[in-house]
């Protein structure tokens, strides 16, 4: 078996590893990973997108890749085909990550790492992330059949109206963000939360891209003081298969969380996906967050799975 740059291959060597990770992702996560698929595999066509394969007997048959964004590396994915006549698969994973993390580690100006690898359980990966000095927190994947009855959507007081996202809605999104994970476990966890200009590119990331399924619009609702006309909560909804939605940001202005707004965000997605036919909601939540975590739980959703969040700072 060799580790060999991820840049040396094109889409024609990894497509078949894609496939498998497609299958893996559709199993484990009800998700439908194509379309992330298509966007790594032209990056990789590309020659710009770096990473690490496994190869064995001329086959790719693993790989991982990070992505850098300015003074910070992101580990993008690994992933490794656990078939008979391979090598011990959980040798090549950290192998791979051993690579990732030592490239990341040295590269020149870079001065934080972060992962989530969302298809590995907590602590499967986690001793070359250990070694390496990372901080690592347990995070939750939470699915919520949408054939479930859910409290009554809509807005909990009389001064806030929820309605549905505009695109006119970034700025004040990301002010919304950055106020709300102020000294937040999640602010340790993404960077990005810390300042307005990296919650409106964690914006521009989530809708404009197809890493975390297609930002569904239609799903996606902002809460708004409607005597002060600004926004003081929102959530974001992607489709990650024609039947589910998945959760990708929602949050809510400390001075209003005691109205309820941050549930009835949630349930007012809901009723949008069962209206719509959709089979499932999903999301994420950091175990540490044990206000969100009781609140998911009351409404119904149950945890599919834990996994781990790595951060390093050097």
């Amino acid at each position: 078996m060799e580790i060999l740059d991820l840049r040396h291959f094109s889409s024609v060597d990894l497509r078949p590893l894609l496939n498998d990770e497609i299958a893996v992702w559709a199993r484990l996560l009800s998700w439908d990973y194509s379309g992330s698929a298509e966007m790594v595999l032209r990056y990789i066509d590309a020659k710009i997108l770096p990473g690490y394969a496994a190869i064995d007997r001329g086959r790719v048959f693993g790989y991982s890749f990070f992505v850098y964004e300015g003074n910070k590396g992101v580990i993008g994915d690994l992933f490794v085909a656990n078939g008979g006549r391979l090598p011990d698969a959980h040798e090549v994973e950290t192998r791979l990550l051993t690579h990732v993390i030592e490239t990341l580690q040295q590269s020149p100006g870079i001065h934080r790492v972060e992962a989530q690898l969302l298809v590995h359980e907590a602590g499967v990966v986690s001793r070359p992330f250990v070694e390496q000095g990372f901080q690592r927190h347990a995070r939750l994947f939470m699915v919520l059949p949408l054939d479930r009855s859910l409290m009554p959507s809509g807005s909990p007081h009389p001064d806030i109206e929820i309605r549905r996202w505009t695109e006119q809605d970034y700025q004040p999104a990301a002010a919304v963000i950055t106020t709300a994970y102020h000294n937040h476990v999640d602010s340790e966890i993404n960077d990005q939360y810390r300042t307005l200009t990296g919650s409106l590119r964690f914006l521009n990331n989530i809708v404009r891209f197809p890493g975390c399924g297609v930002f569904d619009p239609e799903s996606s609702f902002v809460a708004v003081h409607k005597r002060a006309r600004s926004l003081v909560g929102l959530i974001l909804c992607s489709r990650v298969r024609n039947d589910v939605g998945h959760v990708t940001q929602v949050c809510v202005l400390p001075e209003f969380r005691a109205l309820r707004l941050g549930e009835a965000l949630v349930a007012t997605t809901a009723a949008n996906l069962r209206q719509r036919k959709f089979s499932m909601l999903s999301l994420t939540v950091t175990e540490a967050n044990a206000r969100a975590v009781a609140l998911y739980l009351r409404m119904g959703f149950e945890i599919k799975r834990v996994f781990d969040a790595f951060m390093w700072e050097g």
